[in-house]
């Protein structure tokens, strides 16, 4: 039982018939031979399907991933200073290492106060994430693009955990997206930027702003998974055991993570478990046959505390027993019954 759709969500059925799609027309879209132009007119038309299942005006760049989407926007971007809040993805700190961190509060809001001051700066970027990859936690990007754009800078924001479940914030100048987050193939992702001219081009394909042969069968198999996220994400319902188990956490001295969140999502939980480390609860439910996390999957393998619940001033021992678990648009409820029966049994006293 996989509840770890923060890290990778299992392909859909219809993401794989596109790729098979894509895989029937090998050839580079920027050659100017038949083949080429047929597979560039099927490159254009997911170019346009992926806009508009995003709700997005601007422009779309495919790239291998949010990785590199982060490091594109993060080099290329027509900007000063760089700001990064300090519960970013790794991905975003390894591609600005220089840049300053902005604090946030205990509830994992960026501190406004602090932006406000940081940004009084020539044309900064300021980098933030729609979701946080390992609490669930939503940032108020409108006021935060506010903020930024009164002194004159760019937004862009990380959507790998949003796009696909919810609308995309508004008032991002560039956004980054990763297929494999919301159904879609893995090595594929975009980073949508509402204008070229806020990026440098780099040369080589998708219109001089990326190098490298675009992936095909990934782009049709990350078109098609929008289009299926048009349904809704997760069914209510899918949610309602973990509501319950909420309770139990707390009669137990654990803590719900979600209850001290200003703006949590239902998908992605963070539980702590009284008495059992993350590790030996990663251990324990992998043993049940359930997969789950200890922070984010791109750092989780360091079995250190996290990060992210340091900047959120988390207690130390709360902190060191904090798994997350994430649901996904195949998570059935029994599931969901499952992995709660099995944290109860291993958090109840012997």
């Amino acid at each position: 039982m996989y509840l770890d759709h923060a890290a990778t969500s299992p392909l859909r059925p219809e993401a794989r018939a596109a790729m098979d799609e894509g895989f029937g027309h090998w050839a580079n879209p920027s050659s100017p031979h038949a083949e080429g132009r047929a597979a560039r007119k099927l490159l254009e038309d997911a170019r346009e399907r992926a806009k508009a299942a995003l709700g997005w005006k601007g422009e779309v760049i495919f790239t291998s991933g949010a990785s590199e989407a982060a490091a594109l926007a993060l080099q290329h971007a027509q900007a000063g200073a760089r700001l990064v809040s300090a519960v970013e993805h790794d991905c975003i700190l390894q591609a600005a290492p220089d840049a300053e961190r902005l604090p946030v509060r205990s509830d994992g809001a960026l501190d406004l106060e602090v932006l406000t001051e940081a940004v009084q700066r020539e044309r900064p970027l300021v980098i933030v994430q729609q979701v946080n990859s390992e609490t669930g936690s939503r940032q108020d990007v409108p006021a935060i693009a506010g903020i930024v754009h009164q002194a004159g800078g760019l937004l862009l924001a990380d959507c790998a955990q949003g796009a696909g479940k919810m609308a995309l914030p508004e008032g991002a100048d560039l956004g980054i997206v990763s297929a494999h987050k919301f159904g879609g193939p893995i090595g594929v992702g975009a980073l949508l930027v509402k204008d070229y001219a806020m990026l440098t081009p780099s040369g080589g394909q998708e219109r001089g702003y990326r190098r490298g042969t675009e992936n095909m069968p990934g782009v049709l198999g990350m078109a098609a998974a929008l289009e299926a996220c048009s349904d809704r994400y997760v069914d209510p319902q899918v949610f309602e055991p973990l509501e319950v188990l909420a309770d139990e956490c707390r009669k137990l001295g654990g803590t719900w993570l979600s209850d001290r969140l200003s703006d949590p999502t239902p998908y992605i939980r963070a539980i702590a478990m009284p008495n059992m480390s993350a590790t030996a609860q990663v251990m324990r439910f992998d043993m049940t046959g359930i997969a789950v996390s200890q922070g984010s999957a791109c750092s989780s393998g360091t079995m250190k505390t996290s990060r992210v619940l340091e900047a959120m001033q988390v207690e130390p021992e709360v902190a060191a027993n904090t798994i997350r678990v994430s649901l996904g648009w195949n998570t059935t409820r029994a599931e969901v019954e499952r992995f709660c029966e099995v944290w109860l049994d291993l958090a109840r006293p012997r």
